[in-house]
């Protein structure tokens, strides 16, 4: 599997709220732990590896500690890193300050990559591109797929499924994607309000036809899954009970996705590990994997 897309870290600080400070009201956290966390493409590619499949990461990251850091952790991971440098950009961070299990703030560092970087990026993606049965490009609008649709035109070319976590309303940067991933507020944003199931279905057909998708996967946390595709309509009830943090999941569910397709699995089938895998991931805290004995345990029991 070869991930493609934008790469951060996530850092938790862990502490106790006990006061309110007195230079203005918020309350004043003590830190007793810190963790760090792949998040975005980073966190795609470590839940590809985490259920046995083998994962490339392309990405473009800067040269400071928080690269290193991004570097040491997904080689603890087992993914095989194609790295661009930008002396210019400051790795995507995303700092959250935890109390008691509650978030208290998010803090963002960010900036766009530059076009050189891009572009050895592109170039690089051409290169590895045969080394790699299913590509999967996940978006998160920090810049790192600016070169989305010749990245689609080349991975189709060459027979790869292409499989898109989607951003933003402008979708004709992924035409002639094999499947994309989005939640309920992402496809809002593109086919507008649905008034029933019948009107998002007719929605839905028309985008995949102007668009060249031969399917759509629209992921309802809560609600389940449903995949759209020329055979049909087909609907998957969530797996879990108890839903503690959705953070990742959609990370979660392509990376699985993709890694059945790999593996020859039909789509459907696929979808529904892909659900149980969400159940399993949304009961965690943050960024998290479904592991391999997690999604089949049965298997294991039987050797």
């Amino acid at each position: 599997m070869l991930v493609v897309g934008d790469v951060m870290l996530d850092r938790y600080w862990f502490g106790d709220v006990d006061r309110i400070s007195p230079e203005a009201p918020v309350p004043v956290v003590l830190v007793q732990r810190t963790e760090d966390r792949l998040g975005a493409a980073a966190n795609v590619a470590r839940n590809v590896a985490a259920i046995g499949a083998h994962a490339g990461l392309l990405c473009v990251i800067g040269n400071d500690d928080a690269a290193e850091r991004v570097i040491e952790l997904l080689a603890q991971s087992s993914v095989e890193c194609f790295i661009e440098r930008d002396a210019d950009l400051p790795t995507t961070i995303k700092l959250r300050v935890l109390s008691r299990q509650q978030q208290l703030l998010r803090v963002d560092f960010e900036k766009w990559p530059t076009h050189e970087a891009l572009l050895a990026g592109l170039t690089r993606f051409e290169a590895i591109l045969p080394d790699h049965d299913v590509v999967l490009l996940s978006d998160y609008a920090k810049g790192g797929l600016t070169h989305v649709t010749k990245m689609i035109e080349h991975a189709r070319a060459a027979n790869k499924p292409v499989l898109v976590d989607p951003k933003g309303s402008d979708w004709e940067r992924y035409r002639g994607a094999t499947l994309t991933t989005p939640n309920r507020a992402e496809l809002g944003q593109v086919v507008g309000r649905w008034k029933s199931e019948e009107d998002l279905r007719e929605r839905v057909e028309r985008l995949r036809s102007a668009l060249d998708l031969e399917a759509l996967l629209l992921m309802r946390f809560e609600e389940g899954m449903t995949l759209y595709t020329d055979a049909g309509v087909v609907t998957e009830s969530a797996h879990a009970r108890e839903v503690y943090d959705v953070s990742g999941a959609g990370d979660t569910v392509i990376a699985t996705l993709a890694a059945m397709i790999g593996a020859g699995v039909p789509l459907v089938s696929a979808m529904r590990f892909s659900n149980r895998a969400a159940g399993i991931v949304v009961r965690k805290l943050g960024t998290a994997t479904a592991q391999y004995s997690e999604l089949f345990p049965d298997a294991l029991q039987e050797n």
